[in-house]
């Protein structure tokens, strides 16, 4: 009798244990529509911009989906050149090569990253005019093929 209750308490601290380990891993776990979201906020649309930006702004809502925030901006080129405020625009490429470098399919993802990059540039530009307008799209081309040859 003893060795049957001694079981039985066994087994039941095992399943105990065992639910305890999947729930955790289950909560652990990256969301399934981790690529989905990747890809909505890597887009070259404006709509996909502002939703990587909002995101951005609350990371810990999207912790579940372990993305790489880190940035270093424009790398080794001036963040806003001429004044041209370029950061963010440089913040979301590099969100989109570190995510995409980490998931393995940057390759496949890198033209539209950089096309995303320079839509995103070229928003920056839209708030000039005049001779100041030219010099920034001027300034977003050479940032663009930049990333486009050696990114």
């Amino acid at each position: 009798m003893h060795r049957r209750r001694l079981a039985t308490g066994l087994a039941a601290s095992a399943l105990s244990v065992l639910t305890v380990v999947a729930t955790a891993t289950a909560a652990d776990a990256v969301p399934a529509d981790k690529p989905q979201v990747l890809s909505s906020w890597t887009q070259t649309s404006a709509s996909s911009y502002n939703q990587w930006a909002a995101a951005r702004a609350n990371q810990a809502a999207w912790s579940a989906y372990a993305f790489d925030w880190t940035t270093d901006y424009c790398s080794s080129s001036p963040d806003n050149p001429l004044g041209f405020p370029f950061t963010m625009s440089c913040a979301r490429h590099d969100f989109g090569y570190r995510n995409y470098k980490a998931a393995g399919t940057f390759t496949i993802n890198k033209a539209r990253l950089d096309s995303a990059f320079y839509e995103d540039l070229k928003r920056v530009c839209a708030r000039y005019t005049g001779a100041t307008k030219t010099t920034c799209d001027g300034t977003a081309w050479t940032y663009y093929q930049a990333v486009r040859t050696f990114g």
